[in-house]
């Protein structure tokens, strides 16, 4: 089984951290491969920074369709899981993006949980996505440790203490059983703030990796009936000509 992890971000020691963790968890047999855009920004954390991602995110996709090394599932790994319907549209493959992964699990260990995240603004972010998801009633609340996402790559050491007070925080105030991680680049730290925290952490990489194997084994894959079928064939005119006439297959 072959599962390609984009990291919708530009930024090579986050997609780095991103593989490592999934293969750790990854079954024998599951390949992992780690992707990032050759453009975008260096990390995602407004709404502007995710639509410029998606596009990076669908043509990462399109290059996993159209290689010579067949892609059994795809997994967007940030955690405002940009570009994922549109990335659905353009394979047969399963595609997770890392929040939706990680709500479900939640659900499955716990009867409330709280998103630990890092910045305010990315929060309200999360919170539109647990609308759109249908958790809102599972999420008690969702916690900024006001650390930019960089720093978990460039200060990690203050960026986990930050992160391990908040879900201290939100273990005695939330009335939770388990925490959600908000943010692809803490993907090697579930264990660490478990271990600090007691409860359990979901994090969405992992959390991805193991759903997509289950897809896989299952034999299901995205449904091409409805919206998520392949995209019409169209002209797309300057930068984007490059999506002209899609394989609609």
């Amino acid at each position: 089984m072959h599962i390609q992890i984009i990291n919708p971000n530009t930024t090579c020691a986050m997609t780095e951290t991103i593989g490592t963790a999934a293969e750790k968890v990854a079954s024998p047999g599951t390949r992992i491969t780690a992707t990032q855009p050759e453009n975008g920004p260096v990390s995602i954390e407004s709404h502007f920074d995710e639509a410029i991602s998606a596009v990076g995110v669908v043509e990462e996709v399109l290059a996993g369709e159209r290689g010579n090394d067949p892609v059994d599932a795809y997994i967007i790994a940030c955690f405002g899981d940009p570009g994922l319907l549109a990335a659905r549209e353009l394979t047969q493959a399963p595609v997770l993006g890392i929040a939706e992964a990680a709500f479900h699990v939640a659900t499955m260990i716990s009867t409330r949980f709280s998103i630990v995240t890092t910045l305010g603004r990315t929060g309200i972010i999360a919170e539109h996505l647990l609308e759109s998801y249908g958790f809102s009633h599972h999420c008690r609340r969702v916690r900024a440790a006001e650390i930019p996402v960089l720093d978990l790559e460039e200060h990690p050491d203050k960026a986990l203490q930050r992160l391990v007070d908040e879900c201290r925080r939100a273990k005695e105030e939330d009335n939770i059983g388990a925490i959600v991680l908000g943010c692809g680049g803490m993907a090697d730290l579930t264990d660490e703030i478990s271990e600090a925290v007691g409860l359990p952490v979901v994090e969405g990489v992992t959390a991805a990796v193991k759903l997509s194997e289950a897809l896989v084994g299952l034999k299901l894959g995205t449904s091409k009936y409805g919206d998520l079928a392949f995209p019409r064939p169209k002209q797309f005119v300057g930068r984007f000509e490059n999506f002209s006439h899609l394989n609609s297959k």
